[in-house]
């Protein structure tokens, strides 16, 4: 088959949930011999940090293009008086469209897939000069991220700019009912979500897949015990959750109640982070290298999440790495979990403490939580497998 994927971030290099995903559905269709072309919106400029070519580059047909996503004062207020989520309407961009279409009338794809939401601005304009069949792959229910932020907020004027925003996404999402040929969920909540608004759309649940041979854990250079956070804080649920997780938690790590040493790990970390950092117990390291070679140095990790949506990369791959994950339950939502044996679940201070506390103290119990996380990943989220369920899923709506 000929495949579009299109994408609202470039995934090179594939060092951040969104990336992981696309990268491995892509490595995973050329792998079973399809013809696979990726346009991908680029947000903003690369930084002057040089990075590998990614190999699978020379594997597909790719092209990138430059817009500019960010709001001017005036057009943030004069948002304020429409009804358009801001945070969807901004990916549009003329010149990109153009691109797209050009692209799509000189080529013959049987399956043109938008990953995640922030595409859809495009989607008459492809219905209209393709013939191909049209997939949505949602990453998360968008609005629910949003209604959950402002859950969070204790500050009035917040709760209801982000209720706002949930209120305007909801609206759009359930636009879209029927108007693609096929959805892709990770979850079977999110499937449940969409089926609830009355969706005649044939939809799958496909986990996240992943590239098993490139996850290798090595028990030798892990410190036990450690903890540890790795995600992106440009990501709102993951800088509201880590915060809670300090402000609960730092004056213990630095007083000796939990004897264990915290690193805090990922893409746009503030400055301001810089005063949590308490010489030899907590560490803010910022962007690494390496994140497999980071998570592997380390024992025990948290995804302490209080909102959000979907299926959660990085806890994925640290049970792809062998590491004893302390979530709450909707950090792992989606996922096939055994509670106590694949993962522990904890959902306020006190589980998250007690929880904590047993894992530290606990080496062995650490590690056999890790083992048995792996296996699951094994079973279910090997990325060949899922592959070849998207494309049987493709040919049933073809």
């Amino acid at each position: 088959m000929r495949i579009l994927i299109l994408t609202h971030r470039v995934p090179f290099p594939q060092n951040g949930g969104y990336p992981i995903v696309v990268g491995n559905t892509v490595k995973g269709l050329v792998s079973l011999g399809h013809d696979v072309s990726l346009i991908s919106i680029n947000v903003k400029k690369r930084s002057g940090k040089v990075t590998e070519r990614d190999e699978l580059l020379d594997k597909i047909s790719y092209t990138e293009y430059d817009i500019n996503t960010r709001l001017t004062v005036l057009e943030a207020i004069s948002n304020l008086f429409t009804r358009n989520p801001y945070n969807i309407d901004k990916y549009y961009n003329a010149g990109f469209e153009a691109l797209l279409i050009k692209n799509i009338q000189t080529q013959d794809y049987d399956i043109i897939q938008f990953e995640g939401l922030f595409l859809v601005p495009y989607l008459s304009a492809i219905r209209r000069a393709s013939k191909a069949k049209l997939v949505f792959r949602a990453h998360n229910i968008e609005h629910q991220v949003w209604q959950k932020l402002a859950k969070q907020k204790s500050d009035p004027i917040k709760r209801w700019y982000l209720n706002l925003i949930a209120r305007r996404i909801q609206a759009y999402e359930y636009g879209l009912r029927d108007k693609f040929d096929g959805v892709v969920v990770f979850t079977v909540q999110d499937r449940n979500t969409i089926v609830e608004r009355g969706s005649q759309t044939p939809i799958t649940v496909l986990p996240i897949g992943l590239d098993l041979s490139k996850y290798q854990p090595d028990d030798t250079k892990t410190e036990f015990p450690s903890l540890f956070f790795l995600g992106s804080l440009d990501w709102l649920p993951n800088k509201e959750g880590i915060e809670w997780f300090i402000d609960n938690f730092h004056k213990d790590l630095i007083d000796g109640r939990l004897k264990v040493k915290f690193y805090v790990a990922g893409h746009n970390i503030p400055e301001s982070y810089d005063d949590y950092e308490v010489p030899g117990k907590v560490f803010i390291q910022g962007e690494v290298d390496d994140a497999l070679e980071f998570v592997n140095s380390k024992s025990i990790m948290i995804v302490p999440l209080l909102s959000g949506g979907g299926m959660r990369v990085k806890i994925v791959e640290g049970m792809a790495m062998q590491k004893c994950i302390i979530s709450t339950s909707l950090g792992a939502e989606g996922i096939n979990y055994s509670n106590g044996t694949n993962i522990l679940i904890a959902n306020n201070t006190d589980e998250f403490f007690s929880a904590i506390t047993k894992c530290i103290s606990d080496e062995s119990f650490s590690r056999e939580i890790g083992r048995n996380a792996r296996k699951l990943v094994v079973q279910q989220h090997d990325i060949d497998s899922i592959s070849k369920s998207l494309t049987l899923f493709y040919k049933s709506i073809m």
